[in-house]
């Protein structure tokens, strides 16, 4: 009876040691690090498309699932502060007030630039001007009753486009008449592409990477060519005038992590800026951060 016991005892004993050095093994193989693991990225919906197609790559190149959520500015900095991320996609860096909220957490933001992007004018097919005046677009959101825009369609009344158009014309809220906002871009082309006279403020992302559902509606819009208050004369948002800086609405694009450790966060971050990223970023028609390398091939004989 004594030997059962005993043999009962310490069969339990090395099946709890086992039990445990198992579940050990399995949390280390799942642990998070740069390359491997799970993390949710916010995103601009701005530049949504872009960084699709950034995460189908890393993810079929590393073993690592990245959750996409896409939101207006002003909701990512609200889920980002309230710490549903670590991890977040913006057209400008964080300000003081909110480096300083992570600070006190002892976490310090690490902010990585990766590309150049530029808010587009579009209007209907029909419309015979395709030539925009930003003084005159500032006039109207100042309430100028002799400006010659009719109408501004935003994507979201929340989003990254109005606190640039709203500060570059340095006030607080859109005028009351002659402004109509949505929930998305795509919301805007396509309202856009069935209505004259209207102005649409989309990212460029969206019109040089459609999604499906806008794919239809790009043949009866027009891409405007945008005059800045310092220039006498007008661009289109281009990648070569990106590069000039001759096109007056670019704007950077950052990635910024507050993971507080060296997780999946780090690694994307890296991977937006390395090599591969870039060149998804040139492909995109946006401005890399960096322009990536070619490799020219010299032959000494031509056979």
């Amino acid at each position: 009876m004594k030997k059962i016991v005993l043999f009962s005892f310490v069969f339990s004993f090395f099946a709890v040691i086992f039990f445990i050095s198992c579940k050990d093994s399995s949390l280390k193989k799942d642990k998070e690090t740069i390359l491997k693991g799970k993390v949710t990225l916010l995103v601009d919906e701005t530049v949504k498309p872009l960084i699709e197609d950034q995460i189908a790559v890393f993810e079929s190149t590393y073993n690592a699932k990245i959750t996409l959520v896409a939101k207006s500015e002003k909701e990512l900095l609200q889920s980002f502060l309230k710490d549903t991320s670590g991890v977040v996609v913006l057209s400008r860096p964080l300000d003081e007030s909110e480096t300083k909220y992570f600070e006190q957490s002892k976490i310090k933001p690490r902010t990585t630039k990766f590309a150049t992007d530029a808010i587009t004018f579009i209007s209907n097919k029909k419309d015979s001007d395709t030539l925009v005046a930003l003084k005159e677009v500032i006039s109207f959101l100042k309430g100028g009753a002799d400006s010659k825009i009719k109408a501004l369609v935003f994507d979201n009344p929340n989003s990254s486009t109005v606190r640039y158009l709203t500060q570059l014309a340095k006030i607080n809220e859109l005028p009351q008449t002659g402004v109509y906002s949505f929930k998305s871009n795509e919301e805007v082309v396509k309202f856009v592409s069935e209505n004259e006279g209207m102005i649409g403020v989309v990212g460029v992302n969206w019109l040089l990477q459609p999604t499906e559902n806008i794919r239809k509606y790009l043949t009866n819009i027009n891409v405007l060519s945008v005059e800045g208050l310092d220039k006498n004369a007008y661009f289109a948002p281009t990648q070569n005038n990106l590069a000039e800086g001759t096109y007056p609405l670019a704007r950077d694009l950052f990635i910024i992590n507050c993971q507080g450790s060296s997780g999946l966060g780090m690694g994307f971050s890296s991977f937006l800026a390395g090599e591969i990223g870039q060149r998804i970023v040139l492909k995109s028609g946006m401005l890399p951060s960096t322009m990536p390398s070619r490799k020219i091939m010299i032959k000494s004989r031509i056979k």
